[in-house]
């Protein structure tokens, strides 16, 4: 069965599992202090959610904002990395001290999973986290996900808890991602356009959709804009995975969504599973392999990539990491693992496969990256 509407992301036939990330904006007010009420009621949801027949894994923000608040850190904790961190471990202490006793409420337990972005890139501890997330929805818990900012630093995070969503719906096998946003869904345009108009369903993030998106979080508390939701899409939709971005400002948000089935569902575009999924989630390339046309062509029709289309290559690596490729426009059309270091691909690039034995001085391996470990974008 198809995600198509947003009753269909509360329907348990289609959505046995349903990711739902939560943004700081809605969850704590610009005083810095928590929205008790509002997240009652949303907590409140997610029971009915489980009564359904549903599981739920929950992406919450919030903690470097609460955090900032209780320490009197100015710029919301977001003046410094050590001001970030700091408030990033006073607040999660707090954050999760709220989900716990609202979903204890239900008799529903909370799990605290504090991931960084290394926990998703590695595939031993991604495979952990997915052992993690699947055990504890076994034992009925609900797992409360946050990025661990207290240390994560630049270079070495998500970004934004939208795709930190995308990526734990990968891990945790679920079927959508719910995106509550303070906005009702994507818009043709700028909201603020008089003529602006929600887009109810995506059928592939393509340029002209990003061209809709602003990177600006309209609150001033988040991380995220319309861009990482996209971003986010994009990861979802390569896997399978439905996507949503709803308007999460009111008491009862999935109960006002469904009374007017508002909002914007992304359709994903493949299935791709295993290794293949984790590869094409991966943010972190460790070097950029350029080729020419007809090799961005070959691998569209499916092909492994071969020396003889590399025109350029960035970074310095070893064989076995993942690495970007661009078209010569520069756009990034796929990902995958190399099976040759840096220092090798300098002498292979433009070269024939039959050339690659006297050129290395040993047997050489069928493909610079394999099509079983390329993910095309």
């Amino acid at each position: 069965m198809t995600i198509e509407s947003v009753p269909h992301l509360f329907d348990p036939e289609r959505t046995r599992r349903l990711v739902l990330k939560i943004g700081s904006a809605l969850l704590v007010s610009p005083d810095g202090h928590a929205k008790k009420g509002w997240l009652a009621s949303l907590v409140g949801e997610i029971n009915e959610a489980r009564s359904r027949g549903q599981e739920v894994i929950v992406v919450s923000s919030g903690a470097v904002a609460l955090g900032a608040a209780s320490l009197g850190l100015a710029k919301g904790g977001r003046g410094s990395l050590a001001d970030k961190q700091a408030a990033a471990a006073v607040g999660q202490i707090e954050l999760s001290s709220l989900w716990a006793t609202l979903l204890d409420a239900y008799g529903l337990k909370a799990a605290q999973m504090l991931l960084t972005l290394d926990d998703l890139e590695d595939r031993r501890r991604y495979l952990n986290a997915s052992a993690t997330f699947g055990r504890l929805l076994k034992a009925g818990a609900v797992p409360i996900v946050n990025e661990n900012d207290s240390v994560a630093t630049a270079g070495l995070r998500f970004g934004d808890n939208d795709r930190l969503a995308a990526r734990v719906a990968l891990a945790g096998n679920a079927d959508a991602v719910v995106l509550l946003s303070d906005i009702d869904g994507l818009y043709d345009r700028n909201p603020s356009h008089p003529e602006a108009e929600v887009q109810e369903l995506i059928d592939g993030v393509t340029a002209e959709v990003h061209a809709m998106a602003s990177s600006e979080s309209s609150s001033g508390v988040g991380t995220g804009g319309m861009t990482s939701k996209l971003k986010a899409a994009e990861i979802a939709e390569r896997a399978g995975i439905a996507m949503a971005i709803l308007n999460g400002t009111h008491d009862r948000p999935i109960a006002r969504a469904l009374a007017r089935d508002l909002g914007t569902i992304f359709l994903p575009q493949r299935q791709d599973a295993g290794r293949k999924m984790w590869i094409g989630g991966r943010q972190r390339m460790e070097g950029m392999l350029t080729v020419d046309e007809g090799c961005v062509r070959a691998l569209g029709r499916g092909n492994s990539l071969l020396a003889a289309g590399i025109t350029q290559i960035e970074g310095e690596f070893k064989r076995g990491v993942p690495v970007g490729v661009r078209s010569p426009e520069g756009t990034q059309v796929a990902q995958g693992l190399v099976e040759y270091s840096s220092s090798e691909l300098d002498r292979l690039k433009g070269h024939r496969t039959e050339e690659h034995e006297l050129l290395l001085g040993y047997p050489p391996r069928s493909a610079v990256i394999h099509r079983d470990h390329l993910v095309l974008l």
